[in-house]
């Protein structure tokens, strides 16, 4: 998947050289000299495109009527113009990846998009595809009403993990029961992650869709074989769980992971995925369930790693110079969802004077300072400060 949206910093030559470049892969005429001068070619056929930026981002360098255009369709316009036709020539289509959805009537929106597009364009109702990332509390409790509003142009629902983390933060900021351990200890396997998962499985097959799991993070290491065998056990037992709960498929960060992954779902699918199998009718979930009884039983040990959360390279990702690639991190993928949780958690412990460490200190602003003292001074600091130091959590 071309990533537009988290993975990628949106400067104005990115998104536009992005463009070009998925034309160009469309086609099969990519191509890339290293800086030793030698050239490659690329004849991937993209089946997907980048997510669309959020519907309420602007696109400065773009104005309709005197106002900046809105990012997510700048983004999905240039690429339907430029390349529906070009795909489906070749067999596939236009597919999409829609985040940060909050409701079913965003659904209704991105529907009646691809409707006009596709009449504009003269194209078959129904060639374009989305898949919709559930990651946020609100859209978990409408899964049925997202998959029934793009029911024309839907090819299923993801499970995310750290933007949906944060949303829980987000979402149920002001309440002291809410509040969750470091991060690193919110599997999808802790209550409230694995009954959104499990409701989600249950409600694409019920509709006859896919089943998407969340993705493998871990950026193997050609330097140190045991820690990276170590890694790929947990990647392998996770796709494992995922493939025995009844997704119909995952992703990775690296090519690398592609055949651990293939291997555990084939070992249950076989070669094709079908969605509406194993439907799990005998799941129940309830609304207490992704947000209330099944919450607190996840929060976990809050003393573990809470100083990491304030240290350079995680805070420095927050504000880092625009890149190409997200960078790697202790070995894992980090883009912005990645960060966008780190200073709100610290916030929530901060406001609600969580005890926190081994040898236990309830969390005051003058504990944040004093983990943050390891971090090096520059915007990337005065921001996270700003956040988890502010006396109201920022939405974005």
């Amino acid at each position: 998947m071309a990533d537009f949206e988290d993975a990628n910093a949106p400067t104005w030559t990115n998104m536009i050289e992005g463009q070009i470049n998925l034309t160009q892969a469309i086609e099969g005429t990519l191509g890339f000299t290293s800086d030793e001068g030698r050239p490659t070619n690329c004849t991937t056929r993209p089946r997907r495109c980048s997510p669309p930026a959020r519907l309420h981002l602007p696109e400065r360098h773009l104005e309709i009527g005197g106002r900046p255009a809105s990012g997510a369709l700048v983004d999905f316009g240039l690429y339907f113009v430029r390349n529906a036709r070009r795909l489906l020539e070749r067999g596939a289509g236009p597919y999409f990846y829609l985040p940060k959805m909050e409701s079913h009537l965003e659904a209704r929106l991105w529907n009646d998009i691809f409707t006009f597009a596709e009449q504009e364009l003269g194209i078959d109702h129904g060639a374009t595809k989305a898949t919709v990332l559930i990651e946020t509390v609100p859209a978990a409790f409408e899964m049925e009403e997202i998959l029934y509003e793009l029911r024309d142009h839907s090819a299923g629902l993801n499970a995310g993990r750290w933007d949906y983390i944060f949303s829980m933060i987000k979402s149920f900021r002001e309440r002291p029961e809410f509040v969750l351990p470091d991060r690193a200890q919110i599997t999808m396997t802790v209550p409230f992650m694995r009954a959104y998962t499990e409701l989600l499985v249950r409600t694409c097959h019920r509709r006859g869709a896919h089943a998407m799991g969340g993705m493998a993070a871990l950026i193997p290491s050609r330097r140190d074989p045991e820690a990276n065998e170590r890694a790929l056990a947990g990647v392998r037992a996770d796709k494992q769980r995922e493939a025995g709960d009844g997704f119909d498929g995952t992703w990775v960060a690296h090519p690398d992971l592609v055949p651990v992954a293939t291997e555990q779902f084939d070992a249950v699918l076989g070669q094709a995925a079908e969605p509406g199998r194993a439907p799990g009718e005998d799941v129940h979930v309830e609304a207490a369930d992704l947000a209330g009884r099944r919450v607190h039983a996840g929060r976990g040990d809050r003393g573990r790693g809470p100083r990491q959360h304030c240290r350079g390279d995680r805070i420095h990702r927050l504000v880092a110079p625009p890149a190409t690639v997200p960078p790697a991190i202790n070995n894992l993928m980090e883009d912005a969802g990645d960060s966008r949780d780190l200073a709100p958690q610290v916030w929530q412990w901060k406001t609600h004077r969580t005890t926190l460490g081994r040898r236990p200190a309830r969390s005051t602003p003058a504990l944040v300072r004093e983990w943050m003292a390891e971090s090096p001074e520059g915007p990337a600091r005065e921001t996270f400060e700003q956040v988890a130091l502010g006396d109201e959590l920022p939405d974005f």
